[in-house]
């Protein structure tokens, strides 16, 4: 399993999961500021080894592609902010988002739905529990 990406390397995620697979030299023009080239490979080998990226070796540069899902990469962080910040408490970490930025009336409608779903999945797998609705 991957480790949590720091800043940087959700940077660089980022681009990949945007782009598609790139090689060092493209990442770097999209994002490097005041770092060199060497700098850019460097974080991107790390993040090989740390199993966030993959790498492609059958052409002349080598390819670089993220190694998790956007989606995946957001569970890890959702999970790991729940527990540091949040106490474990699904809730709290909620009601923290929904308290630092005003969320739209379309997102908290798209929560109610995903909550609802979530509800269904679990009665519907829990076979101890009352199964409601």
């Amino acid at each position: 399993m991957p480790t949590i990406p720091s800043d940087a390397e959700f940077g660089i995620l980022t681009f990949l999961w945007q782009s598609g697979a790139s090689t060092v030299r493209e990442v770097h023009e999209a994002l490097a500021k005041d770092t060199g080239y060497t700098s850019t490979l460097k974080q991107m080998q790390l993040m090989l080894e740390k199993g966030l990226l993959r790498r492609s070796e059958r052409y002349r540069s080598h390819v670089y592609e993220a190694a998790l899902s956007e989606q995946e990469a957001q569970t890890m962080f959702a999970g790991d902010l729940m527990k540091r910040v949040f106490g474990g408490s699904a809730r709290n970490l909620v009601l923290g988002a929904l308290t630092a930025e005003r969320a739209s009336e379309d997102e908290v409608e798209e929560i109610r739905k995903i909550l609802d779903r979530h509800e269904r999945n679990r009665l519907m797998n829990a076979p101890n529990e009352r199964k409601v609705r």
